[in-house]
């Protein structure tokens, strides 16, 4: 039996995101089917194979993490792409360690989107990719400065630049500083992309000082 083609499902109680979306998957030929909640997505049990998921974390009934969730305890390996509004960053967190193969903020760029879209997909076909890029990601962690590394644990705890700037007694300016550096060592094109990345990172420490 052939593998299916590779199908994106769009989740979102939103009609116009939900729409947006698959109008984006789309033009980029990649195939989508869209529902407008957990629930119903879980109720109609589509095909899996090859397949990613991409969800809003907020929704009435079942939430993005709660579906997580479900999907584990239906023994299913799926990639699962949560979408956060900018006050989520915490939540989002709790999905990776959930986890979800990625978090996006709203409101998020195309490419980012189908870049995290295509990264799940090629999960589903092979771990090298998937491997690979975690190790980048460790590589530039090391990369930074003690001080810079406390500044992105603070944003990964969804703190504020004036909160960090409190607990590392600097100023909210410095912190800044320190924050566009670690973005850029990082390769970083959003404080969510850098977020994802640090959390990517404190999840692989344990096994990476073993």
């Amino acid at each position: 039996m052939m593998p299916s083609d590779p199908i994106v499902y769009v989740i979102d109680d939103d009609d116009g995101a939900r729409s947006s979306l698959e109008f984006l998957l789309d033009c980029a030929g990649i195939r989508v089917r869209s529902f407008a909640s957990a629930d119903v997505f879980l109720k109609a049990s589509p095909p899996l194979d090859g397949a990613c998921v991409v969800t809003d974390v907020r929704m009435p009934g079942t939430s993005g993490i709660e579906l997580v969730e479900a999907l584990k305890v239906r023994g299913v390996a799926i990639p699962v792409i949560v979408i956060t509004g900018h006050a989520d960053v915490p939540l989002a967190i709790q999905a990776m360690k959930a986890g979800v193969a990625d978090f996006i903020e709203k409101p998020f760029d195309d490419e980012i989107m189908l870049s995290a879209i295509r990264r799940a997909l090629a999960q589903q076909t092979g771990s090298e990719n998937a491997r690979a890029e975690r190790q980048s990601i460790l590589d530039r962690m090391a990369g930074l400065s003690a001080r810079e590394r406390e500044v992105v644990d603070g944003l990964v705890a969804g703190k504020a630049n004036k909160a960090i700037a409190f607990d590392l007694s600097i100023s909210a300016r410095t912190v800044e500083v320190y924050r566009a550096n670690a973005m850029m060592k990082m390769q970083a094109k959003t404080l969510s992309d850098l977020v994802r990345m640090a959390t990517i990172a404190q999840l692989d420490a344990p096994q990476n000082q073993r």
